[in-house]
């Protein structure tokens, strides 16, 4: 007969809590639904605007998870509140964004290679499958193909500052690749991206509600408002890129756009806003080309124009396609997997606009800034 093991007197009783099971329950998570989330843990930048990203597809998927004709009206507490937050904290809105579906939403998947779609990969996703993350990642390569001329808009308005017409002349050359570079990229989208997917699916999670018909009071935030509040969602006019080009190169839009546009500034980061307040700010480019004589400028300038004339023309392309043409198509699709068309918001874009006019609207203006030496 064996002695008694020795471990039997210091090994501590059984008990059910250091399992994490519950006496009433067993198994069950008791009370599972989700507590309130604390934002005191976020220390960085970085970790907020990363929470935010969270946050925000968890709100897009709970108020759009039946479809556009029965969103949800109330944001719970719990989800409302850490997220209106962390908005706070960000300065900016709490509702899915640019700066949250496209440029917080990326990695690579090989740090070592190249930025290519490939080597991509979103963090966060929603239903639409492989085209949302084309729809998504091709946004991130467009943004990326922005850089240069990012730069040289800096690189330019330093030339002016710096009277160096030279320099000048070889920042309106990077800029103009730059957004040649930026309408071959934009041409991937017809490459990842199916357009039924796109209008039948992935749409409806990108919308806001502000300016939607399907829901017209918008949304309240519990514990955070009592009455709904409104706001817009992700669209393309919260990139800051073409924003800062057209502040830089001069462009003047009709009150309607610009209105729409200067508000979609509030969806940006601020830091973002005012970098295009910056460039607002600075010397005049048009005064500074037509003052100085400079036919090479002038040329320089108006080359950057045309080209921004042909990105935005090529974007209404692209609408046509994934928007027009696909909502005629689903009017008359037969009974498949996809959902219905979305009615209330057929003409729209996921900002709120009456997309198409707004574009050329936009697209027309661009053109009209074609510099004459007579000017």
């Amino acid at each position: 007969m064996e002695p008694p093991s020795q471990n039997l007197k210091t090994a501590p009783l059984l008990s059910l809590r250091r399992f994490h099971i519950s006496e009433d329950y067993g198994f069950l998570l008791p009370n599972p639904l989700m507590p309130l989330l604390s934002c005191q843990g976020l220390q960085s930048y970085r970790e907020q605007r990363l929470a935010h990203l969270v946050l925000s597809f968890i709100t897009m998927g709970y108020v759009w998870q039946e479809g556009q004709t029965q969103p949800k009206e109330v944001l719970p507490r719990n989800l409302a509140l850490p997220f209106v937050e962390v908005s706070r904290n960000l300065g900016l809105p709490p509702i899915l964004a640019h700066a949250d579906l496209v440029l917080t939403n990326w990695t690579t998947r090989n740090p070592e290679r190249s930025l290519e779609i490939r080597n991509l990969d979103i963090i966060v996703s929603l239903p639409g499958g492989e085209s949302l993350r084309g729809f998504i990642l091709v946004t991130v390569l467009v943004e990326k193909a922005a850089v240069p001329g990012i730069m040289a808009l800096v690189q330019a308005v330093n030339a002016i500052l710096q009277h160096s017409d030279n320099s000048l002349l070889r920042a309106l050359q990077q800029l103009r690749l730059s957004i040649q570079d930026i309408t071959r990229t934009l041409g991937q989208m017809h490459n990842y991206v199916d357009p039924d997917i796109f209008y039948a699916v992935i749409r409806i999670f990108l919308s806001g509600w502000k300016d939607n018909p399907a829901m017209p009071v918008g949304l309240t935030y519990e514990g955070v408002s009592t009455e709904p509040l409104k706001y817009s969602g992700g669209s393309a006019a919260q990139s800051t890129v073409l924003h800062a080009f057209d502040e830089f190169l001069g462009i003047c839009h009709s009150k309607e756009s610009a209105d729409f546009l200067h508000r979609m500034r509030e969806y940006m980061p601020p830091s973002h806003k005012a970098f295009i307040e910056e460039i607002h700010s600075a010397p005049s480019l048009r005064d500074h080309i037509l003052s100085s004589g400079n036919d090479q400028l002038l040329t320089a300038y108006n080359q950057c124009v045309e080209a921004l004339v042909e990105l935005r023309s090529y974007h209404i392309t692209v609408v046509t396609k994934y928007l027009i043409t696909a909502a005629t198509k689903a009017k008359g699709r037969k009974p498949n997997h996809l959902p219905g068309p979305s009615q209330a918001l057929e003409e729209r874009g996921t900002g709120g606009t009456v997309v198409l006019s707004f574009l050329k609207s936009v697209r027309d203006k661009t053109l009209e800034a074609i510099l004459h030496q007579s000017d």
